[in-house]
């Protein structure tokens, strides 16, 4: 465990912390720790980030439960750093104060360019408290060559990341002006994420609200999210989602992918997003893939969704390019079956409300549609669009339904343009 540059050895102060929380965990609880006690100043000018380490070390030992605090009314500038259990026992990491990164992209020189704030392997721990977690992404920002194409692709940090961790529970936080994604999970299980408020500037590039990948049993609820780019991304090999009373937008609404990029295999499946409001998105549900990959996304329900102004309100795209130049048409695709849009509602800010774009040869099916009304933010009519797409449709559906049935995989257009 350590930051991304080795650490030094243990100071006297921090070994005595131990000692006493162990003769105190014998016969109960800890009492909590904070990072001041270990020398974090909270000046926000000051490197507080060995004084979180000792700090982590403390509680990560303790062999009873422990709390571990930033208080309320500082700010501590930290550094890349990485918290690694598995820890002895149970804990909770109570953010009341301000954490901000260095706001230097040269500060990551030599390190991970992907890491700032790195949960590995830890389990059974709680995270919440009402503080802030800021990135300070603006100059990341600046450099992205999704800003200006003449700048070279790089990678850059996530505000903070978990991998291969269980049973973890966040709550109660704002997490803003991440340098890239917000909050994200590797390879995580049994996943609690509620009250969150994740918020940066419609043009700031990559930075996804809550990205799941290859995660399972996960639940995001109750939160408000603001970001350039996906409020929620679910890829790679998740299941067992469920996300509820989201408020979207901006940014790109809640994705379902990117799936099968660089022929790579796939499989979402178990997923359930429910009463949500998105506003002044890109897109509104959305699942996209790219061509030649493989793999699978099925048994997703989108349901009780309010949009206003959204492009693209309901779309599935199996052609997804995210590329500077034009993507190969390929065979191979994700296969989409198994997918329902259930009382959706709202206005659209493009003719097109419904786009269902699949593949040739890995037609979408059993495609569900009920209860869906969609009208254009501007007034005029709008229209549904469908290539090899295929299922049935319920109640009333507006604008009319495209979907052929089953065996019947040609183009289909319904409204007016």
């Amino acid at each position: 465990m350590g930051s991304d540059n080795p650490s030094p050895s243990p100071s006297l102060s921090v070994l005595l912390f131990l000692i006493i929380s162990f003769l105190v965990g014998v016969g109960g609880t800890t009492s909590p720790f904070s990072v001041d006690e270990f020398g974090a100043v909270g000046n926000g000018r000051a490197d507080d980030t060995q004084a979180f380490l000792d700090a982590w070390n403390v509680s990560c030992s303790s062999p009873t439960r422990t709390v571990l605090e930033i208080p309320a009314g500082k700010v501590y500038l930290v550094r890349p750093v990485n918290f690694a259990g598995p820890c002895n026992a149970k804990m909770k990491l109570v953010i009341r104060g301000t954490i901000v990164a260095p706001s230097d992209p040269g500060i990551w020189d030599k390190l991970d360019p992907e890491k700032w704030i790195y949960f590995l392997g830890v389990n059974w721990m709680v995270v919440e408290g009402g503080g802030t977690i800021n990135g300070m992404g603006q100059e990341w920002w600046a450099q992205s060559c999704k800003r200006n194409k003449t700048n070279p692709c790089r990678s850059a940090p996530m505000a903070i990341s978990f991998y291969q961790c269980k049973h973890l529970t966040m709550r109660n936080l704002t997490v803003t002006n991440s340098q890239k994604m917000h909050i994200a999970f590797f390879s995580s299980s049994h996943i609690r994420a509620s009250h969150m408020t994740v918020i940066a500037p419609a043009d700031s590039p990559n930075t996804d609200g809550i990205h799941l990948n290859e995660s399972v049993s996960v639940v995001v609820k109750d939160s408000t999210i603001r970001t350039g780019d996906d409020c929620i991304s679910i890829v790679a090999n998740s299941s067992d989602i469920r996300i509820r009373h989201i408020v979207c937008g901006p940014g790109h609404g809640i994705s379902i992918g990117s799936l099968g990029k660089a022929q790579a295999y796939d499989q979402v499946h178990n997923i359930r997003v429910d009463e949500c409001l998105i506003t002044n998105t890109q897109n509104g549900v959305r699942i996209k893939s790219w061509q030649g990959g493989s793999g699978y996304a099925q048994k997703i329900v989108f349901q009780n969704i309010w949009m206003k102004n959204v492009s693209n309100p309901i779309i599935i795209d199996q052609y997804y390019c995210d590329s500077t130049t034009p993507c190969e048409n390929q065979t191979m695709a994700v296969k989409m079956d198994d997918i329902s849009f259930i009382s959706i509602n709202g206005t659209s800010a493009t003719k097109d409300a419904i786009r269902f774009a699949c593949s040739d040869s890995f037609p979408c099916e059993k495609l569900f549609l009920k209860d869906i009304y969609l009208s254009l933010e501007s007034g005029g009519p709008v229209a549904a669009y469908c290539w090899k797409a295929t299922g049935h449709s319920s109640g009333l559906v507006y604008p009319p339904s495209c979907l052929s049935s089953a065996g019947d995989h040609g183009k289909q257009y319904y409204g007016s343009r």
